[in-house]
């Protein structure tokens, strides 16, 4: 006898151990399956290797995969804590549409009231993004930048067919470049933002369609 589809695992990605321990912090019960956070290391091609690991492994086959942590924002006026969700990924191997985006735009409201939510294309980089770059990734129509968010969710989907999502918090800004990311740990908002957006990604989780069996 066949039995029906059960709710999907979901995977959380994030590079940083700052981002990790905000997580791990923050995490409670309530998503749709079973939820792993993983810790990728820094950069993409870090994040490429172990998300493809953590993929072909048992359990998460079918996951759904949610890039967060950290990003600088691009544009003008945007301040340490607010919030991103892609519309889409880029690097330069590819672009990767996020799903459910209107949904988390509408539960991170929720879990982080106050907070200015951005919606648009976020750019992968090889590395911490400062000054004038800034200027020139805003002119591609990007309006963030980090450097794994792009390479995990391109690394899913050529897994296999999931639900893919990135939701990054401004860690700096045009008109807050930050020194060094160590200062996070020394009370930035970005922090307490990312400990609180938990439960905003497990009703993502819930409302994505069941998997076909």
């Amino acid at each position: 006898m066949n039995r029906p589809p059960g709710p999907s695992p979901l995977l959380i990605a994030c590079a940083l151990g700052i981002e990790h321990l905000a997580l791990r912090t923050g995490e409670r019960g309530g998503a749709g399956g079973p939820v792993t956070v993983l810790r990728t290391g820094m950069g993409p091609k870090a994040a490429e290797r172990s998300v493809a690991r953590v993929l072909a492994g048992p359990g998460l086959g079918g996951a759904a995969v949610l890039a967060t942590g950290f990003c600088a924002g691009l544009a003008p006026g945007m301040h340490p804590g607010d919030l991103v969700v892609a519309e889409e990924t880029r690097d330069p191997r590819g672009t990767v549409a996020g799903v459910g985006t209107d949904r988390l735009v509408k539960e991170l409201a929720r879990a982080v009231p106050g907070r200015t939510v951005h919606t648009g294309p976020l750019t992968g980089s090889d590395h911490v993004v400062r000054g004038p770059e800034r200027a020139e990734l805003l002119a591609t129509g990007a309006i963030a930048a980090d450097m794994e968010s792009a390479a995990t969710l391109l690394s899913a989907v050529r897994t296999g067919a999931r639900p893919v999502a990135a939701v990054r918090v401004v860690v700096d800004a045009p008109e807050h470049e930050l020194v060094r990311i160590g200062t996070v740990r020394g009370g930035i908002s970005a922090f307490r933002v990312l400990r609180s957006v938990l439960p905003a990604f497990f009703e993502w989780h819930r409302s994505l369609p069941l998997p076909r069996r």
